[in-house]
């Protein structure tokens, strides 16, 4: 890890961050060492040890003539500013959600990127209050499955169609057979509908794009889509050979990986 750049991510200028990296490695230490260690000119070391005295990051003690600087410890460090950064946070979500209106609107909205979608997702979970319906494949099972498993929890109702080979022991689950979903191009979807409210369908992979719309038309279409999958895996189970000889060969190549056990169960 780029030490130096972690630092100025979390608030500090190049040379604050340098000049403590300099006194992690030898301390005490005078300004006129600190300024040979870290690189940083005689002109601003001193300026950027009293930045560092005010943020805490730096302790100063006059020994006679010299004046001798040692760093705080790492982790009071970063505790410190954990501290402050989670303040911060509270105090901006609590001032900031008394701005925001929510509103049932029938507008459709992207999102790009794997973790803003997830983000999104996690927080459409954990505001579930009746069900949730999924297309879940490893990737979204692996990001979401903490989430998930909070609602069931609390007694939301989870119903799961998986297209990857992990298995989620939650609610109504089934798994959809391989060919298919790659004949349905599910193998790289996530879709959440939540409540019957709100709807998210992506394509996760490396250009992530989801859509969110609350239109009760589109919101119904997508729990429909879940709803009917869910469905006709519980019908394929029931088709027998019989059956099958009677279709066309493409259509039983089909029915034949829909009848391949591949896990899941309900509740």
């Amino acid at each position: 890890m780029d030490l130096k750049l972690g630092l100025t991510e979390i608030g500090f200028t190049e040379y604050e961050a340098k000049v403590y990296l300099a006194l992690l490695g030898d301390h005490p230490a005078t300004g006129y060492q600190i300024s040979k260690d870290s690189g940083v000119p005689r002109s601003m070391v001193y300026e950027t040890l009293s930045r560092l005295l005010v943020r805490g990051a730096v302790l100063e003690s006059i020994e006679g003539r010299a004046t001798l600087y040692r760093p705080v410890s790492p982790q009071l460090l970063l505790n410190r500013h954990e501290e402050k950064q989670m303040q911060l946070i509270d105090s901006l979500r609590e001032e900031l959600q008394d701005l925001y209106t929510d509103t049932t609107e029938e507008s459709v909205w992207s999102i790009r990127s794997t973790s803003a979608v997830f983000t999104y997702a996690k927080q459409m979970i954990s505001e579930a209050q009746n069900e949730v319906y999924f297309v879940l494949n490893d990737e979204g099972l692996q990001a979401l499955q903490e989430v998930i498993a909070a609602a069931n929890d609390r007694g939301v109702a989870i119903c799961t169609l998986l297209t990857g080979h992990d298995d989620l022991p939650h609610g109504y689950v089934a798994h959809h057979p391989p060919l298919e979903s790659e004949l349905q191009e599910l193998t790289g979807t996530l879709m959440i509908v939540v409540d019957q409210v709100e709807a998210l369908i992506a394509a996760v992979g490396q250009e992530t794009y989801a859509t969110i719309t609350k239109s009760p038309n589109l919101v119904l279409i997508a729990r429909q889509f879940v709803w009917m999958e869910l469905f006709a895996q519980r019908v394929y189970r029931q088709l027998g050979s019989d059956m099958l000889e009677r279709l066309e060969p493409e259509d039983r190549q089909i029915f034949e990986s829909l009848l391949v056990p591949e896990g899941g169960g309900g509740s």
